[in-house]
Parts: C-alpha cells; structure tokens; sequence
C-alpha cells in the first residue's frame, strides 16, 4: 500500500542529508576562500565542522538508514541488494576520508598553506563522493521505498525516527553537545544557519 505524501523517516533522511551537505559546502568554501589568498578561517571551525560530519552520520544517520529502511526494503525485494550492499561499503568508507581529511586539517594547521592543496582536493573528494552518496539513496532507493514497502513497514519505520533519541549521548567538542555543536556552526557560517535542525 502506497502513502500518498512522503513518509517522516524520508523526509528526515532528506533533512539530515541537506545539514549534511550544508556543513561540507561551508567547509569548501572556507578553503577555497584561503586559496584565492582571503583571510583563513580559525582552524577550530573546521575542526568542530569535521567533527560534526563524522560523528553525525557514524553514531546516527547511516545506523538509522541500515536498520530501518534498508532492512526493510530488503525484506521485500532482492533487486535492490547489490545496491544497498555499495550504499553499506560507502557508509564506512566515508569514515574512512573523514579520518584522512582530519590528518590533513591537522597537516594544515601545521604547516599552513604549504599543504592546502592536500587538503582542498581530500575535501573536494569527499564533497562528490557524499553528493554521489545522497543522490543514489534519494533517486534510487528512497522512491523504490515508497513503492515497495507497506503501511505497516512505514509506520514501523516512522515510529524508529520520530522516536529517535539524543544520537551523540555525552559525546562533546570542546565541552559542546552535537546539538549545540550545530548551533555553534549555524552562527559562524551563515550558509549553514540557513538549514534548520530536523524536528
């Protein structure tokens, strides 16, 4: 049975992913703002930005996508399997640069702009590699979801996000919360104020 409006945990999913995206955007632009020779900003931005990336989508996003929607979509269909299997690798892949990004950051704030290049094209990489990321789950997946899965899938599956708790427990950069840590982020970069926190 088809829902005729998209389901919470989609349009949570697509929150999540626009933050996401926000918050590497801001990021790139950071860094190509000192390589076109403008003030650079106080690496502790965009270490707590490269915290926030790795620890949101580690500890919460791709958990909740894994276990809910994925899981489900499996359990009614094997056409999609290949494909969530490479959307599974890419969830630990995507750690994986983000712990090369923060030793090149760490590299930067060393050396300075010796070693921006290294730096810029890690984060470029990454940049595509996540939007490539987002755009097979929201073209590919996220309508066969709402396709395939029951009423009873999507209010299971709602009832898992709408439910879902603080993601970070006591996790804390520089004594902020993950929430605040947003905040913090939103009000140094407007860009990223611009996308509000999902409810």
């Amino acid at each position: 049975m088809n829902a005729p409006t998209e389901q919470t945990a989609l349009r949570i999913i697509r929150l999540d992913h626009k933050r996401l995206a926000t918050i590497t955007t801001a990021m790139l632009d950071f860094i190509k703002q000192v390589a076109d020779g403008g003030p650079a900003p106080d690496p502790i931005v965009l270490r707590a930005m490269l915290y926030y990336l790795r620890e949101y989508p580690e500890q919460f996003h791709h958990p909740m996508e894994d276990r809910f929607l994925f899981a489900a979509l499996r359990k009614r269909t094997d056409d999609y399997d290949d494909v969530l299997d490479e959307l599974q690798c890419e969830h630990i892949e995507g750690d994986v640069r983000l712990r090369n990004l923060e030793h090149a950051l760490t590299r930067f704030e060393l050396k300075g702009e010796a070693v921006l290049f290294g730096l810029r094209t890690l984060l470029e990489q990454y940049a595509a590699f996540c939007a490539n990321h987002r755009r097979v789950e929201e073209t590919l997946i996220m309508p066969a979801a709402q396709r395939l899965l029951s009423a009873q899938d999507w209010e299971q599956i709602d009832a898992a996000f709408e439910s879902r708790s603080d993601p970070f427990g006591d996790a804390t950069f520089e004594g902020e919360s993950l929430d605040s840590l947003y905040r913090l982020i939103a009000s140094t970069v407007p860009t990223v104020g611009e996308t509000q926190l999902p409810s």
